[in-house]
């Protein structure tokens, strides 16, 4: 398995555990208290899960390699996105606003490295 492959598969897997993991699971509860902060406490469970399931479904497009550029553009909005909120409406919530700031750039880096390989180049 080469190292684009892996690189894929570990983006999937960070998408597919938060979704499924944190959110529809609720094994990190604290995601839920942001989604609260951010939507409203009436529909933070149902939001929670539903963002999960997204989060889901970016991981299984990831491993699918379908329309990758997009499928890139996709994961930096919604990580902007998701970032921008919980720091602007639940930054007491988050472990490190500075932390996750730097480890979804990096995480945002390594998707567009994954997005923009030519498969088929050599190594």
């Amino acid at each position: 398995m080469n190292i684009h492959k892996i690189s894929g598969l570990c983006i999937a897997a960070v998408w597919i555990f938060h979704g499924l993991y944190s959110k529809i699971l609720d094994g990190v509860p604290r995601h839920k208290m942001i989604v609260a902060r951010i939507l409203g406490e009436d529909i933070a469970k149902p939001a929670t899960m539903l963002i999960g399931a997204l989060e889901v479904t970016l991981g299984l497009w990831v491993i699918l390699e379908n329309r990758k550029r997009l499928c890139a553009v996709t994961q930096t909005a919604a990580l902007v996105t998701m970032n921008s909120l919980e720091i602007f409406f639940a930054r007491d919530l988050l472990i490190t606003a500075p932390g996750m700031v730097m480890l979804n750039a990096i995480f945002i880096f390594v998707i567009w490295r994954w997005a923009l390989r030519v498969v088929n180049a050599p190594s």
